[in-house]
């Protein structure tokens, strides 16, 4: 329901405060919600009980006494041998009357059983094949019958499926009485109001299955609802003292659950799990509290508001039905529940959303270490994984993971099983036992007769349901032992020093869990640190060179000092080089003054590569290697700062992004956007020194938001890698081709590839074969990496396996990259079979718009694209070329966004394909087949490309659906390629392409104070554009600014 007063939303901040907390301190919650609701429910369950007290401490696994067994009472008339029911009206009658028990004994056997019974004080009047009717003046059966060398003992129950068939069957029963001696209209609402209330549970489970949760959203949703109504009966019936019958609950319970409903949980559930999801690595407001706060901010006043309505409805109802007390009282029941609802959806159920953050969070740190060892980028991070790998080969099955856990969740599952016998089972056992054993006993009295039963006297026949005998098995022995160990423990646990020493054990388990927690968070943080800083130390702001003003720059290097300057001191001593050389392999190298260190590099006794590991400071590494540079290639340009080297965090670069760093090249970076794709704007950087580029892809931006925006589809998702494999002959060579197209060699490479890598899986293995080379070609999905390394390694051990497992012995590497996947070359099995990401793109834009936008026509522009793009590629035999300029919008992205930029070859691969509608319009599509992207790994670990990425909100891995972040950045590829292609051929239609080109690139001439004329007017220079000439271009170029 939308907020019917704007300010409800105000009532929502202080319920958002409380759902902070309760974010904050997740345990706490949870545990003091489900104590309180524990007491409340054995209060409750005693109420309803009539008087059950847990002061019992018999065993709840002893032997079934008579009136746990189902049976019915006769009158025997000895004087007509007949069997009738009693007249419970008038039973003092019967008082002096003495009482049998007659009891079937049925035998599990293989041969019919022979001989008398034990002699007890009973008789047995009838037999057959396998089973006795015995007669007792007390009801007590013998747990053991021998009879020479065979044994039976009682078993309790029968088989598991006629148990089941007389539960249905009796449960059939009972609704059918019930319905018959019902009011139609009376089961019409009962009826509908259970059928809306199990389809309220199975849309909550449906909903939050939306949401990302499988099962434990909705199960807790469910827990939450549970506790409050518990504590809500429990205030009803023992504080305000308004009780309430179980049947007006059984039949007030389902309203109560369709009013309330859950659409409240899933809401908030959906926006908090929402908000993580469009969250990127490594932001400091990922802060589970926070999401959770501002979720209750967005949601609680139509949360307050629902709630008040029915509250204040229910407690008027309670009012007008003052005079029938049972439905007075339920409305004050649901009162209460709706108010307890509300409480625990702001602190119950938002601890559990933390929680289920914390665990999000866990998992997505986790999978960030393994995609960045994978694709070895932190050398730190990989360490820190195949140490933890090593630990787990090494441990026993004692120390497993899984183990622990299964064997915690098994702990508590018995214990919860045992909280359930103790305080539940007699009370449902009674309830429902004559579910399981239910008989008709005037059949059985009609059968007796014709048996043989005959008594001396008038006695009161107890007519027992049949008992049954087997011979003793080994899961009998193990169901007895289990039935032992829960009844020593049922008599345990109710002991009041044991019982405390067991709530004892289930606190100290608890805070173990939250220690765990604690520890898990913290194990995330660090992994956040190091791909956001790695071995960052924050130190004081620079100031700025220029004087004129001074600003805080954010400075990454290790420390500042004199070594991180180019500049030499000179009254610096430098010693002899024989004194720094025996300091240097003393291990005492970063005592050493720069120039020092520099004249070991000259002379080469320090690699210049290992500078950053011997120096241990990555900026100062820099400085040396630019000063040596400097001497030994005689270039003093490298002891200035032409070429700047401050403030950049060179941790990130060491063995990820480059070798041998002297520097980085600052690049311009434009933005184009906001562009709408998929209905949703992005704001696309990029960077480049090309002039017009941005301006021209802007216009085209602006005129496909007027047609509604960019719609995309990928095709395809499948990174490739293509070794090159020789045999002794083309036989064995063909044969091995034959054997990897085939089912088994696909489905066996797949298995020994997927098994390298939680992140790529095979989808394919293409061949080809050129005299005795085999080329083979594997297509596998990556994640959200671009994946080329992570890809050599699953191709390596399957070369291996085949090698060594699958039969191929003979078989040579001769290359584990042959050329045959076409990385960073053009082919045309990129452009047919795709690489990478496969999307298509296409836009509508209104003849209007054209027209006053882009300066063209419709005709002109599809004209246009045929002869240029089409025909005009075909002539020159391109391959993938069919488009303007695709190259130039793919390659200024990838440069912003830290991707290849070597592999914007295969990724230019794109053909545009213009038509004119029936209305006029323009459809232009573009169709790139192999976009090769990545967030995660390469240079998007980088400090400002990572922030770019950042931008469009696909950064690092994606939470819950690996691959997404990187699909969908494909897609902002191919649309920007769209809005350039659309500009360009636009601009080329009208003429305006040179004409740009000229304004935007053309040094602006130098004004001159000769030039001012007497009367005070400046006189134009020679090469100054006339007035109408200037309007003329900006009509065909500068347009798309002020948009």
């Amino acid at each position: 329901m939308p907020l019917l007063f704007s300010k409800t939303s105000i009532l929502a901040k202080p319920l958002a405060e409380f759902s902070r907390f309760a974010a904050k301190k997740p345990f706490q919650i949870i545990l003091s919600t489900l104590l309180l609701t524990a007491f409340a429910y054995v209060r409750v369950i005693e109420y309803f009980r009539n008087g059950w007290s847990v002061e019992d401490t018999s065993s709840v696994f002893h032997a079934m006494s008579l009136n746990q067994i189902d049976s019915k009472e006769f009158l025997y008339n000895a004087t007509t041998n007949s069997l009738n029911p009693l007249n419970l009206s008038n039973m003092e009658k019967y008082s002096s009357l003495p009482k049998i028990y007659v009891t079937e004994l049925k035998f599990k056997s293989d041969s019919p059983v022979i001989g008398d019974l034990p002699e007890l004080d009973n008789v047995t009047f009838a037999s057959s094949d396998y089973s006795r009717y015995i007669v007792q003046s007390e009801f007590d059966l013998p747990e053991t019958i021998k009879h020479e060398s065979a044994i039976w003992k009682l078993r309790p129950q029968q088989k598991k499926w006629i148990q089941f068939v007389s539960l249905f069957q009796a449960l059939k029963d009972g609704l059918s009485s019930k319905v018959h001696d019902s009011e139609p209209t009376d089961v019409l609402v009962i009826g509908s109001a259970y059928i809306g209330m199990f389809y309220t549970f199975i849309k909550l489970f449906y909903d939050m299955r939306k949401t990302g949760s499988k099962m434990w959203m909705g199960m807790f949703s469910v827990v939450s609802s549970g506790c409050a109504l518990f504590l809500a009966l429990y205030f009803s019936i023992h504080v305000l003292n308004k009780p309430v019958t179980l049947l007006s609950l059984i039949e007030g319970l389902p309203f109560i659950i369709i009013i309330i409903g859950f659409k409240h949980k899933v809401k908030l559930a959906e926006f908090t799990i929402k908000q993580y999801s469009k969250s990127t690595f490594g932001n400091h407001k990922n802060v589970p509290s926070v999401m959770v706060h501002n979720a209750m901010l967005e949601e609680g006043g139509r949360l307050i508001q629902d709630y008040t309505i029915c509250t204040i409805t229910f407690i008027a109802c309670g009012f007008l039905t003052s005079f029938i007390e049972i439905l007075q009282n339920f409305s004050y029941l649901t009162c209460l529940v709706l108010v307890l609802d509300l409480i625990l959806t702001s602190t119950f159920f938002c601890s559990v959303l933390s929680l289920k953050l914390e665990i999000q969070m866990i998992k997505r740190s986790t999978a960030m270490e393994q995609i960045l060892e994978e694709d070895g980028v932190l050398e730190t991070t990989a360490e820190i994984v195949s140490g933890q790998d090593e630990l787990a080969e090494n441990a026993s099955v004692f120390t497993s993971s899984t183990i622990i856990t299964f064997f915690k969740l098994s702990v508590l599952l018995a214990f919860a099983g045992l909280h359930f016998y103790n305080f539940g089972y007699r009370w449902t056992y009674e309830t429902f036992t004559s579910l399981y054993s239910q008989i008709n006993h005037d059949k059985v009295a009609k059968r007796l007769l014709p048996k043989g039963f005959e008594v001396d006297f008038n006695c009161i026949v107890s007519i027992v349901a049949t008992q049954y005998y087997d011979q003793p098995k080994l899961i009998f022995h193990i169901e007895d032992y289990l039935l032992l160990s829960y009844s020593y423990i049922s008599l345990a646990i109710r002991d009041k020093f044991l019982s405390k020493f067991v709530l004892f054990c289930f606190l100290i388990s608890c805070s173990f869990n939250v220690y765990l927690l604690n520890n898990a968070r913290i194990h995330t943080s660090m992994t956040v640190k190091k791909f956001l800083t790695k071995t960052t130390k924050k130190t004081k702001p620079a100031v700025a060179q220029n004087n004129a003003s001074k600003s805080a720059v954010p400075v990454y290097d290790s420390r500042l000092s004199k070594n991180l300057s180019l500049e030499d001191d000179e009254n610096e001593v430098v010693r002899p080089i024989e004194e720094v050389l025996s300091i240097y392999k003393a291990g005492n190298l970063t005592t050493l003054n720069n120039r020092e260190v520099v004249s070991l590099v000259v002379e080469k006794h320090l690699p210049m590569y290992a500078l950053e590991k011997q120096l241990k400071d990555t900026t100062r590494a820099v400085v040396v290697r630019r000063k040596a540079l400097a001497k030994l290639a005689s270039a003093p340009i490298l002891e200035t700062e032409t070429l700047p080297y401050r403030y950049y965090d060179y941790d990130r670069v060491f063995g990820a992004c480059c070798e041998n760093v002297i520097g980085f090249m600052p690049l311009p970076v434009g933005i184009i956007g906001p562009m709408i794709i998929d209905d949703v704007p992005y704001h696309i950087p990029m960077a480049t020194t090309e002039g017009c580029l941005v301006a021209s892809a802007m216009r085209g931006c602006k005129a496909i938001n007027a047609g509604g925006g960019v719609t995309t589809v990928l095709t395809k998702d499948g990174m490739t890698r293509g070794p090159c494999v020789r045999f002794a002959s083309l036989k064995r060579s063909g044969m091995c081709k034959i054997w990897i197209d085939s089912e088994e060699g696909q489905e066996r490479i797949k298995k020994a590839f997927n098994s390298t890598s939680r992140f790529a899986r095979l989808q394919q293995v293409q061949t080809a074969l050129a005299g005795d080379l085999l080329f083979l070609r594997f297509r596998t999905t990556t994640g959200d990496a671009m994946g080329m390394n992570m890809i050599s390694k699953g191709v390596e051990f399957a070369l291996k396996q085949m090698v060594e497992e699958f039969g191929w012995d003979d078989m040579e590497v001769v290359s584990v990259s042959g050329n045959y996947c076409m990385d960073k070359k053009p082919g045309a099995i990129n452009w047919i079979e795709g690489r990478g990401k496969s999307v298509v793109a296409e836009a509508t834009i209104p003849k209007d718009v054209v027209e006053k936008v882009l300066k063209s026509e419709v005709k002109a522009l599809v004209e246009l694209n045929i002869s240029k793009n089409l025909i005009g590629s075909a002539m020159a035999g391109s391959v993938g070329g069919f488009n303007a300029h695709a190259s130039n919008l793919v390659t200024a992205v990838f440069l912003a966004l830290g991707q290849d930029p070597a592999q914007n070859v295969e990724s230019s691969n794109c053909i545009t394909l213009m038509k004119e509608l029936a209305n006029g319009d323009l459809r232009i599509s573009v169709s790139m087949p192999s976009i090769e992207v990545g967030t995660i790994g390469g240079g998007t670990i980088l400090g400002p490309q990572g922030s770019m990425l950042d931008l469009l909100g696909v950064r690092g891995p994606h939470p819950t659906e690996p691959g997404t972040n990187s699909r969908q950045l494909a897609k902002i590829v191919a649309s920007a390629v769209l809005a350039g292609e659309l500009s360009l051929c636009s601009a080329l239609a009208a003429g305006h392409l040179v004409q740009s080109h000229m304004i935007h690139n053309r040094a602006k001439p130098a004004p001159s104070d000769a030039t001012t004329s007497s009367s005070g007017a400046s006189t134009p220079p020679n090469n100054a554009i006339s007035t109408a000439d200037l309007k003329t271009l900006k009509e065909g170029s500068i347009t798309c600014i002020k948009s």
